[in-house]
């Protein structure tokens, strides 16, 4: 539905003698009775002044079953009433429709009629009687959605339902779905047909004719107006997943150019506390690295001041100049070795002078 728009809409459904055909499971009845209340459920979530009403086509005569209400029980109630009998009277249903939408309480209301066929037309809905009624629904504003199905081999049926469909159109309001028998239930054509979709601007699932529509439609398969609290949950849970996809794609290439970019600056012939620096000042953005880095820092530059400390060995007594030497007063040993042979020597010498002088 259009949003801001509302809607009262009637349910005409074929209870004829055909509704007992087993070719739409359960029933054609069963199945028609499924739509009838997806359709409800659809109308009424779109929005909360829409009601939709109920009647018959078969019978004695068309019989108003429920008036537009929004209350669901009144609407299965009125289904489970329903008797199977006679033949469908198509244009004698929609006069008495329009009569019940003349009457609704709320005038701002869009009028619509929503017609089940699933019986071959009587011999006395003829073309021209049809398009004459359609012209005058559509004077009156009155939308109609023709669902017509179990009777494909029918060409009359196609024919006459077209037209009818063509006299009452206005700007794309009224709706003609044929859904063919298959494994797809009555009520998921239905969903994906421009039926539901259509004022919504949603693309539906058969241009005019349905070719087998499903939940694939929908997000998730699930349909929103019958279960939006399911959907929510789908679309959230999904929304999570991608957000988490997202992060782990983006950080994982940033973790690994981060490391790559951290050993390409560092040079290799960096000494080990130049590199301990570097990796410091490309890691500032990662607080565990940055701890790591400084750590490596701070042993790198231990070990070099012990190793500076080990190089330089002073002597107890001995003073260290400015260029590293010993002082004039600490000897080497090899020094020390010719002072001692010169002194032994010299005392030889004196020896000698002194026996000389003696013997002279």
């Amino acid at each position: 539905m259009v949003p801001g728009l509302w809607c009262v809409a009637v349910h005409r459904i074929d209870n004829s003698e055909y509704m007992r055909n087993g070719d739409y499971p359960p029933t054609r009845f069963g199945a028609q009775s499924d739509a009838v209340n997806v359709i409800f459920g659809r109308k009424t979530n779109a929005n909360p002044e829409n009601t939709v009403g109920l009647m018959t086509m078969a019978g004695k005569s068309p019989q108003v079953l429920v008036t537009p209400t929004v209350d669901i029980g009144k609407i299965l109630t009125g289904l489970h009433s329903t008797q199977i009998s006679n033949e469908a009277d198509i244009s004698t249903a929609l006069q008495v429709a329009q009569l019940a939408l003349k009457h609704r309480q709320n005038k701002n209301q869009r009028q619509r009629i929503i017609v089940f066929v699933g019986s071959p037309l009587k011999a006395k809905s003829d073309e021209k009687g049809l398009v004459k009624l359609a012209k005058k629904l559509k004077k009156n504003n009155v939308a109609v959605d023709i669902i017509s199905f179990g009777e494909d081999e029918v060409e009359e049926n196609e024919g006459l339902l077209r037209a009818f469909v063509e006299g009452v159109q206005s700007g794309e309001n009224s709706h003609l779905v044929s859904v063919p028998t298959g494994q797809h239930l009555l009520s998921e054509a239905i969903l994906a047909s421009p039926i539901l979709l259509g004022e919504e601007g949603a693309p539906g699932g058969f241009g005019g004719e349905a070719a087998g529509g499903s939940a694939e439609g929908f997000e998730f398969g699930v349909d929103p107006s019958l279960d939006p609290e399911l959907a929510m949950a789908l679309r959230m849970s999904l929304e999570e997943e991608r957000a988490r996809q997202a992060a782990q794609s983006s950080s994982a290439p940033a973790a690994e150019g981060a490391a790559s970019s951290t050993l390409a600056s560092i040079p290799e012939n960096a000494g080990g506390a130049a590199a301990a620096a570097a990796a410091v000042n490309l890691m500032d953005e990662d607080a565990e690295d940055e701890q790591l880095a400084q750590a490596l820092l701070l042993s790198q530059s231990g070990a070099s001041a012990s190793g500076q400390d080990a190089d330089i060995d002073m002597g107890d007594d001995g003073d260290v100049n400015e260029e590293g030497n010993l002082g004039d007063e600490e000897m080497s040993d090899e020094e020390a070795i010719a002072r001692a042979i010169e002194m032994s020597m010299n005392e030889e010498e004196n020896e000698k002078k002194d026996d000389e002088k003696k013997s002279s």
